[in-house]
């Protein structure tokens, strides 16, 4: 059965696939990025996880994959399937699609995770249909996939989409990038969780736990939570403004609030709103299955442009 290898890289686990043509998932497995041993042991790791997956397609499924898609964290040069960097893994510069393509022998994909996840979201999950979208997740940081007619734009530089570091409140809290006040440490479920746990005296606590409270009426958590549903919107309306996407996907650990998040997101927005068409504001379908999936369609996608030609893995 022809199939291609998927392999989402986390910071702190791996999950990969065997994705049929018609996007079946034909064998999961998942692996600890072990991190904690150092970047080589990373990308071995990657390497030999990658080897495993290939080596069971052909055991168990006839053959073995036609293509890999891996999507990693951090800054990723797409076009020259470099790892360039990422500080959770302590990386940088890794040629990740020449090593795992001369381990396996087939061709590889190699994709930024967010925008890989996007990509899922945009083709088979919540922006499916959609000719525009906009895919934001809401996790540690924050990131996005500009999805333009079932691709995701990647930019020049491989930056395209990080709307975490949109400024939306100038002179605020400091942010590992060297702004000040940038919208992911307002909105993202981890700046969520530090308010949470100072404000309730519980350094255990989290944004599902602040969540939660607002539920219950809580209204320390309610104060929290507005804050940050405000810098969300407030960033969001920056980018709508500049990509006008019809739809608008949220995900990540935020998002799992569900309408405890949508019901004031949507309406802080539409405040906000002038002369901008207001998207269909949406949460993500995939869940954490959505950067595997999108490395598939990336492995997909190569061996649409390869399939006929003499290919140099």
């Amino acid at each position: 059965m022809r199939h291609v290898i998927a392999l989402d890289v986390g910071g702190t686990g791996m999950k990969a696939a065997l994705v049929g043509a018609d996007g079946a998932l034909l064998h999961r497995a998942r692996r600890a990025t072990g991190r904690d041993r150092g970047p080589d042991a990373v990308v071995t790791g990657i390497l030999d996880f990658a080897a495993e997956l290939h080596t069971y397609g052909a055991e168990h499924l006839g053959e073995p994959a036609a293509a890999a898609g891996v999507a990693v964290p951090g800054i990723v040069d797409e076009a020259r399937g470099v790892a360039a960097y990422a500080a959770n893994l302590g990386w940088r510069d890794v040629p990740l699609r020449e090593l795992i393509g001369g381990k396996l022998g087939i061709p590889v994909a190699l994709g930024h995770d967010v925008r890989t996840g996007g990509l899922a979201e945009g083709r088979i999950g919540a922006g499916r249909g959609a000719d525009r979208f906009l895919f934001v997740a809401l996790g540690t940081g924050i990131a996005g996939a500009i999805g333009v007619d079932g691709r995701v734009e990647a930019g020049a530089h491989g930056f395209a989409g990080e709307i975490g570091h949109i400024v939306v409140r100038p002179g605020g809290t400091p942010c590992p990038c060297g702004q000040r006040g940038c919208l992911e440490r307002f909105a993202s479920a981890a700046a969520v969780s530090e308010a949470w746990a100072e404000a309730c005296g519980d350094p255990e606590a989290d944004a599902a736990d602040c969540a939660e409270a607002v539920a219950s009426g809580d209204p320390n958590a309610v104060r929290i939570w507005q804050r940050a549903v405000d810098a969300l919107a407030d960033g969001l309306v920056t980018a709508l403004t500049l990509l006008d996407p019809r739809t608008l996907v949220i995900g990540g650990g935020l998002a799992e609030a569900g309408e405890t998040l949508f019901t004031p997101l949507r309406e802080a927005v539409r405040q906000r709103v002038t002369f901008q068409k207001l998207p269909e504001i949406v949460p993500a379908a995939l869940g954490d299955t959505a950067g595997c999936l999108g490395a598939g369609l990336l492995a997909w996608d190569l061996l649409e442009t390869t399939d006929g030609m003499e290919v140099t893995p």
